[in-house]
């Protein structure tokens, strides 16, 4: 029999689950579970070329966790070597992978106030497998742990002191994964050791960030003590002055609260276009003639074009630039608009390469030169179940 890891992805209001051979990458199962908490919840799944869809009876995560778990129990022919979470964030208690124990779960909670929507969702993912699956063990897979080697001169922020020593006010960064497997991937597509490459990644999707990766460590990322600062997102603001805040709260008459919420839930791309957080929509009405649409998509650009430009500095120099995520990936308008104001970097589209997504040019969608523009697809999924799989080798063990 088979043995796979089994990544869950316990989201404020979704699940994201995949069984996986670690060393080939190929998934035995995949299923994505919206809305969970609501009377709508649904869980869609594929196994080989059959999909399905099933409407669990209890709406809450545990009820959705309770089950996909017994769906993958029953898959045939393929056993349960390892279960890996999705942890948005670690804090500072974790620079790599760890197997979950008593002491990892109490370090979880402990920072759970940084992160009030997933780390609550992450534990009860960690809570359900375990009465699920006795028996096998559990890798946490953090956001934040490959941001834990940038410098304090990155991660600090200059506030009082204090903050940070008594409640952690730093810059963590988050999507984690995503940087790492993409800055490894490009220096593969580079024909250099990761260890010789400097790279700026751009994790664009509804959450947005942008990384500095010098020798395969990030030396820098936009998002800070939560996943609102950095970029614009699908609906959060990215940078603002913090002035902001107090300012709306008295003329509108609202809180802090209110005006934070604002800031995460209606802002970014959906705030600037009054139309949606979705890229695709928001584009397709800015060339329909839409101002605000077409504002939304400057900003976006000119914001990531201005960071990339900023990581260049901890790099010292830039090999390449590489576009990741939903919109990183697929939107050649926003990746050519970045680009043209990336020209001073020596970053040159080639239109052709970039309308086909670099896809007949190994990636790359900037004429050849010495600073290069790739696209290289994402895989969190397979860093999560690669990173449980060396934390629990494989000796035959099953979930049954």
């Amino acid at each position: 029999m088979a043995t796979a890891v089994l990544v869950l992805n316990c989201g404020s209001s979704s699940v994201k689950y995949a069984l996986i051979d670690p060393d080939s990458g190929h998934r035995h199962l995949v299923g994505l579970a919206e809305r969970v908490g609501s009377p709508e919840v649904s869980v869609k799944a594929t196994r080989g070329s059959d999909s399905y869809q099933v409407h669990p009876q209890d709406s809450s995560h545990a009820g959705v966790l309770t089950e996909v778990l017994r769906e993958v129990s029953e898959l045939p022919g393929v056993s349960v070597r390892a279960v890996g979470h999705r942890v948005v964030h670690g804090g500072e208690h974790f620079a790599a992978s760890v197997l979950v124990d008593e002491g990892a779960v109490a370090a979880i909670k402990a920072v759970t106030s940084l992160a009030p929507l997933h780390n609550p969702a992450n534990l009860t993912g960690i809570e359900a497998a375990s009465a699920a699956l006795p028996g096998v063990p559990q890798v946490a897979v953090f956001d934040t742990a490959f941001h834990q080697s940038m410098p304090p001169s990155s991660f600090r922020y200059a506030v009082p002191a204090r903050w940070y020593r008594e409640h952690g006010v730093r810059r963590y960064g988050f999507h984690g994964t995503s940087h790492r497997y993409v800055s490894e991937k490009a220096a593969e597509l580079l024909g250099r050791p990761v260890e010789e490459t400097c790279l700026v990644t751009a994790h664009l999707g509804n959450g947005c960030s942008a990384a500095a990766v010098k020798g395969g460590l990030s030396m820098d990322t936009s998002m800070g003590l939560t996943p609102l600062e950095g970029l614009v997102m699908g609906t959060r603001s990215g940078d603002i002055d913090p002035g902001v805040l107090p300012y709306v709260a008295e003329r509108e008459g609202s809180d802090l609260s209110a005006v934070l919420a604002a800031l995460n839930k209606d802002s970014g791309l959906l705030g600037l276009s009054e139309l949606s957080n979705d890229m695709r929509t928001v584009s397709t009405a800015a060339r329909q003639g839409s101002e605000a649409a077409s504002l939304a998509i400057e900003v976006f650009c000119y914001r990531l074009a201005k960071y990339v430009a900023a990581l260049t500095v901890p790099l010292g120099r830039l090999d390449a630039l590489v576009f990741t995520g939903g919109i990183g990936e697929n939107d050649a308008w926003v990746r050519s608009k970045t680009m043209a104001l990336l020209g001073f970097l020596g970053i040159v589209e080639d239109e052709a390469a970039n309308a086909e997504h670099g896809r007949a040019s190994s990636g790359r969608v900037s004429r050849a030169g010495d600073t290069l523009a790739l696209v290289v697809p994402t895989d969190e999924e397979l860093v999560i179940a690669r990173d449980t799989a060396a934390l629990v080798p494989d000796e035959g063990r099953s979930s049954r």
